[in-house]
């Protein structure tokens, strides 16, 4: 239930869904014939969208992110283990269709695939549950089982398929590892999400060295009008998350100040 309502929670977060029910209370009110209120929330819920297609403000909130942690090519020489989170995959294709299912965030397997080649001495992890959500059960870590198999590795990974949010893949990856102290672990995630990733890790105890993948901004921002109003109300979307996810668990003790803070503009 505690997953489910955390679920619910993010989903009312984010601004797509903010400025759609704005809109339709806008549409209430006009039916209600309150001409005046009609007006404003029409205006600010309709406005704010138009006003993405015109502004890159998707790529202002999340570029922060994404550079927090500057960009890698060269892993460390001695890498003892390499821990990729769930997201990547959809569950619910694995269990209907066999097949992983991957979204936008594919790259995270990608490189964690690349880097698990370039270290065959590397501990490997995959962490990501999520079985809640799915008629049959089906995890992330089992579809992430069929990805890996593809290249020969899924033998070779440890999953870790209980964890639903950032803090339990922490935890729960600490508790079936024990990673020990002077070891070198590289953490694979989105970029726009590494900064609560580090964070949350390294409060929890574990010292993790972030591999961000799956860049979704660009370095320079591009100054166009965009009718790709669902592209940009996704990113948004995924940005307002992270922030509000990183001040959430600050506020819980669930992540440390990240180290490092976003790079010079």
């Amino acid at each position: 239930m505690s997953a489910f309502l955390g679920y619910l929670a993010n989903a009312l977060a984010r601004p797509s869904v903010a400025l759609t029910l704005i809109a339709l209370a806008g549409l209430v009110c006009l039916f209600a014939r309150r001409a005046i209120l009609a007006r404003v929330l029409l205006v600010s819920g309709i406005g704010c969208q138009a006003l993405l297609l015109a502004l890159p403000v998707d790529q202002w909130i999340a570029r922060p992110l994404e550079d927090w942690y500057p960009q890698r090519h060269e892993a460390p020489a001695r890498v003892d283990g390499i821990v990729v989170l769930g997201g990547a995959v959809r569950p619910w294709i694995a269990g209907d269709r066999g097949t992983p299912g991957l979204n936008s965030a594919a790259e995270r397997m990608t490189t964690f695939v690349a880097l698990a080649r370039q270290h065959p001495e590397a501990r490997l992890v995959f962490t990501g549950g999520m079985g809640w959500m799915t008629p049959g059960g089906t995890t992330e870590a089992d579809a992430a089982r069929l990805f890996f198999a593809d290249f020969g590795l899924a033998d070779r990974v440890v999953y870790e398929a209980a964890s639903d949010n950032t803090w339990e893949n922490a935890v729960l990856t600490r508790d079936l590892v024990r990673p020990r102290p002077g070891e070198t672990w590289l953490l694979v995630t989105s970029a726009l999400h590494m900064p609560r990733a580090v964070a949350t890790f390294r409060a929890a105890g574990w010292e993790v060295e972030p591999w961000p993948s799956a860049y979704r901004t660009r370095r320079h921002f591009a100054w166009r009008l965009s009718l790709e109003l669902a592209d940009r109300l996704e990113l948004l979307d995924s940005a307002a998350h992270e922030w509000l996810g990183l001040l959430a668990y600050r506020l819980r003790g669930r992540a440390v100040a990240p180290a490092d803070g976003p790079a010079p503009q």
